[in-house]
């Protein structure tokens, strides 16, 4: 999975971009930038895991499978796309690609919020989109989606940001979509029990080791494909405002993986009819615990880190400790 990543030795993003003159960013900016991304990361893993508690399996369709196309497409592709077309195309195709994913996930995100917000004066019309294949007896549904007023405001409001990302590519609009991805992907991608999810970790765990540490395809990706699958926070922020170009950045594989994983914890807590949530919150803390570790050593020794390294021990390694402390490792294996 993408990793945490420091721009540039000597916290200069003129080195990524070849240019004389590096700006060095103060000690308070850098602590600003590497907090916000913690905190960024776990605003998706909590709402996530508590909406995906609710979400019905008939819910787990169409984003999910965007979502895991998302993946498929920037971590297989990239390097034989790059091959044979320039960056510059690639880059274009990026963008109109995650602009339709992101107004559609940034839509889904919003909609919790505006059914709330929305003026109770105001009708609220029903619409519907029908496509249909055949006629008469042979007719078969290909797209039968409903959907309402509140439903095309965040419509519009997400195509808003999605031009904005298009046409300036400012980080703002990209932690919007990167936020709303992450957020979809905790609540909608679901795994079936604690030893798939602990697989799953481990296999994603040597997967991010290797490509971050003995090859550079990892970091290459996270510096030149302009496509929100990374969080980003400017470490200039405090000297050059919101033009500052100097960045911090973690990748959304490093908060979907591990956040899918402990939502499965927090719905096993909520299987256990106890009326607690100790699996999740331990999970959660051990999140925090392994990110804070992964930009200590990033900001001491320099250089990016495969996160899912340390993520991994912690998310998995605390609760397992816990569940047989409490004597219910074999419940939370079955």
């Amino acid at each position: 999975m993408a990793d945490v990543e420091q721009n540039a030795a000597g916290n200069g993003s003129d080195a990524v971009n070849g240019t004389a003159g590096r700006f060095v960013s103060s000690a308070e900016g850098i602590a600003l930038a590497y907090g916000s991304l913690l905190l960024m990361a776990l605003l998706p893993i909590f709402f996530g895991a508590l909406k995906s508690v609710g979400c019905s399996k008939s819910k787990v369709n169409s984003l999910s499978y965007d979502l895991q196309s998302v993946w498929k497409t920037v971590r297989r592709q990239n390097t034989s796309l790059q091959s044979i077309f320039s960056q510059e195309y690639i880059n274009l195709l990026l963008s109109m690609y995650f602009f339709v994913l992101g107004v559609l996930a940034l839509s889904h995100t919003m909609s919790p919020f505006m059914c709330r917000v929305f003026p109770a004066n105001v009708p609220n019309k029903q619409y519907q989109l029908l496509f249909t294949q055949g006629s008469g007896e042979s007719k078969e549904e290909i797209v039968n989606y409903e959907f309402d007023t509140k439903d095309l405001i965040c419509l519009g409001i997400s195509s808003v940001v999605g031009v904005w990302y298009v046409l300036k590519k400012h980080w703002i609009a990209n932690n919007l979509f990167g936020l709303a991805f992450a957020l979809n992907g905790v609540e909608l991608l679901h795994l079936n029990n604690v030893s798939t999810g602990c697989i799953l970790l481990g296999g994603l765990f040597v997967y991010d080791v290797f490509w971050v540490f003995g090859t550079n395809v990892m970091v290459t990706v996270a510096k030149s494909f302009e496509a929100p699958i990374k969080l980003v926070f400017p470490q200039d922020l405090l000297e050059k405002g919101l033009d500052a170009r100097n960045f911090a950045m973690l990748g959304l594989g490093d908060i979907v993986i591990p956040g899918i994983f402990i939502a499965l914890l927090l719905r096993f807590d909520v299987s256990l009819k106890k009326n607690t949530r100790t699996y999740f919150y331990t999970s959660f803390l051990a999140y925090i615990f392994g990110l804070g570790l992964t930009i200590f050593i990033m900001h001491t020794f320099k250089h990016a880190q495969p996160a899912l390294l340390y993520l991994v021990p912690a998310c998995v390694g605390f609760p397992v400790l816990l569940a047989l402390f409490k004597g219910e490792l074999t419940e939370m294996f079955r």
